[in-house]
């Protein structure tokens, strides 16, 4: 068999291999897709290393282009306590130290949804999470409950973290975490970066998990959040966490955590 054949072959190979993963993560980087299916690579006798699977990918136009969308969802005008930022100076050590959580913009087919999520820092594990067709402070309240259903480490203190948003600085709010024994913590502007992982997860779960599209209904979107957040949490890589997913990173604590910095805009995710 001859070299062109034998490449054409095996790019046929790579494409079957790369295909259902993309199908459940659909703008899933390269990087993290050669370490899904480098395994692969050594049962069919591929070779092809992280650069060169890059360059594969780009040559057959399957590099994923990087897509910004903003939609506001955070009353902030409001006359309702304030907490400080207590994640200003802390040094993030281990998981549920501390919580985020923020609400995210949901299209439906006649009417807008919303999600609240809330999310380990160190981790970045969803903890709990709660659509509905309302921002009421009931939709970020069962979120929490969720999240602290989900604790895996009851005994270790609490501070949850989020925007100053009304739902969050309301007294109802407050006195639920209280009934918790949860320190809240909240932005002290509107920069995303103070909420920088609670921004970062709405934007992974609706660009990869197709979340920013029209859904028909809530019923349809609800069962697709549950699916994205399974395969989020299990499956999907994160370079912050040494390329283990957030299940992982959650349950073993081997990592250093590496907070987000603010990046230099590109074109193409790898």
């Amino acid at each position: 068999m001859n070299k062109q054949k034998t490449e054409d072959l095996q790019a046929v190979k790579i494409k079957e291999l790369i295909t259902p993963i993309r199908q459940k993560m659909v703008r899933y980087g390269g990087k993290k897709l050669h370490l899904d299916i480098k395994d692969d690579f050594l049962k069919n006798d591929i070779k092809m290393g992280r650069d060169k699977f890059i360059h594969f990918l780009k040559y057959h136009n399957l590099l994923i282009k990087k897509t910004k969308l903003y939609h506001i969802t955070t009353d902030s005008k409001h006359g309702f306590y304030k907490s400080d930022d207590l994640l200003k100076d802390l040094e993030i050590k281990h998981a549920e130290q501390v919580f985020v959580s923020d609400i995210t913009y949901i299209k439906l087919a006649s009417q807008h949804a919303y999600l609240a999520l809330v999310t380990d820092v160190y981790s970045k594990k969803i903890m709990g999470y709660k659509i509905d067709t309302n921002m009421k402070v009931q939709l970020v309240k069962d979120a929490m409950q969720m999240a602290v259903k989900n604790r895996l480490y009851k005994n270790e203190n609490l501070i949850h973290h989020s925007d100053r948003g009304i739902q969050y600085c309301c007294p109802d709010f407050a006195e639920f975490a209280k009934s918790k024994n949860i320190i809240l913590s909240t932005t002290q502007n509107s920069s995303p970066y103070e909420n920088a992982v609670a921004e970062r997860i709405n934007g992974i779960l609706k660009h990869e998990f197709g979340l920013n599209k029209t859904i028909p209904n809530l019923k349809t979107a609800q069962k697709m959040v549950k699916q994205a957040i399974e395969i989020y949490n299990n499956e999907r890589r994160h370079c912050s966490l040494e390329m283990k997913t957030p299940q992982y990173a959650h349950k073993n604590q081997t990592h250093q955590y590496k907070p987000y910095k603010k990046k230099k805009n590109t074109n193409l995710v790898a």
